[in-house]
This record gives C-alpha cells, sequence and structure tokens, in this order.
C-alpha cells in the first residue's frame, strides 16, 4: 500500500458549474472556495502531512478584469475569515507564486499569515497563488546564473524551486473534466500519479476524495523499475 504525504488539487470547473445552474461566474467561485474547509478538514483528520491548492494562476491575468478582482477579494476573504480556524489547527501556511503584480495588500497578507503560522508542524498547506510552473523554473535558472554556479544537478534545481524542502506530490487531482496541468508544478509532479474528474470543483466532496485516495494506494508506482 502506497504512503501518501501530499496531496496536490487542481481545483477547476467554477465558473462552468454556475453557468449550469442559471449563475454568474462569481457564484461558482464562492462555492468552490467553501469546498475548500471541508478539503483541509478532512487531511487533518486523515493525518496528510502537505496539501497543494491551485488558487489562480499566473495565466489567469488574462480573464476579464472583473473576474480577477473578484478573486482576490474570494483569497483575502478566505484567509481572514479562517485564519484563526488554521491556526487553531495547527496549521502551517506557506504561498507559492510571483508576487509581482499582486495589490499591496495581498502581499501583506500573505507575509503576515506565511508569519504567524511558521511555527506550527501540523497539515501544511501550500496554496499555489499567481504562480506559473514555467515562471518558477525560469527563475530558478536565472537564480543559478546569479550564483554563478557551473555545474547544475537535478537536485540544485530542487533546492531552488518555491517548493525547496517539500516532498513531491505523490497524488495530484484535476477536478473539471480536462485532462492537462496548466502550469502546474510541472518539474515537481514528474512521477505523481493524477487523477481527472469529470465532476466540477464545487461538486468535488470529501468521499470523491476518499475514494481517490483508496485508488491510489492500489497502485504500483515503479519510479522506472520493473
Amino acid at each position: 500500500m502506497n504512503a501518501l504525504s501530499h496531496v496536490a488539487i487542481i481545483m477547476d470547473g467554477n465558473g462552468r458549474w454556475a453557468s449550469k445552474k442559471n449563475q454568474p461566474r462569481k457564484y461558482g467561485h464562492l462555492k468552490g472556495s467553501e469546498n475548500i474547509k471541508f478539503i483541509v478538514n478532512y487531511c487533518l483528520k486523515t493525518n496528510i502531512p502537505y496539501l497543494t491548492l491551485f488558487a489562480f494562476g499566473l495565466d489567469n491575468w488574462n480573464r476579464p478584469k472583473s473576474e480577477t478582482s473578484y478573486l482576490f477579494f474570494l483569497f483575502e476573504d478566505f484567509l481572514n475569515k479562517n485564519l484563526n480556524y488554521l491556526l487553531e489547527n495547527n496549521i502551517k501556511i506557506k504561498f507559492i507564486g510571483e508576487s509581482k503584480n499582486l495589490p499591496i495588500k495581498i502581499k501583506k497578507l500573505i507575509f503576515k499569515t506565511e508569519k504567524i503560522s511558521s511555527d506550527k508542524t501540523g497539515l501544511n498547506l501550500i496554496l499555489a497563488f499567481n504562480y506559473s510552473s514555467k515562471h518558477e523554473i525560469l527563475n530558478v535558472c536565472k537564480l543559478l546564473l546569479k550564483k554563478k554556479i557551473k555545474k547544475i544537478s537535478i537536485s540544485e534545481i530542487a533546492n531552488n524551486l518555491y517548493t525547496r524542502n517539500i516532498p513531491d506530490p505523490d497524488l495530484l487531482i484535476r477536478t473539471g473534466g480536462y485532462n492537462r496541468l496548466s502550469n502546474f508544478l510541472l518539474w515537481q509532479a514528474s512521477y505523481t500519479e493524477i487523477f481527472f474528474l469529470k465532476k466540477l470543483w464545487p461538486d468535488f466532496k470529501v468521499k470523491d476524495l476518499s475514494k481517490i485516495i483508496k485508488n491510489y494506494k492500489k497502485i504500483k508506482r515503479n519510479f522506472g523499475k520493473v
């Protein structure tokens, strides 16, 4: 049976979920944000050490300004409403992504949240916000050039990613019906078991996650071996 230390989720399908209900896309994003706490609770109860959620991609800036602004509002609202809960449950929060172009109040909130949760030792909740895997790898290249490192190794690259000191995800789930990674953890997911679901994110429940984990644990993971 496979051990499970890190689950990553691409939370896709909020807008389409709302459209099916003849509601504005914002309504879908709202319901999607409310779904997060249930998944966090499950990971706490089942002692999964790491949970990474793809909250906002750098490529999402191509969406209408009204939608991106609302996503920022939801991000801020979620943290402000749930910060005490996260701290009381010994959850350490880390953000991965680009800080450029973010509103100042969002930057301050990210800094504050990471700082006050830095001593927590329970679940590690990683929020990929304004994140791009290609930019992450590009930033590593620039950093290594700046350090004038002549011998670049796989471990040297891994140690300079946003996810340094975080194990690569064992399991990656994408809801929403699309079979693609959308610029998410491209380096880290090289040996990750990936599950694509047609179910849209607001409809994704704890029972769905539990079922996927049961199936994951039955997979024979070879890592290049026989």
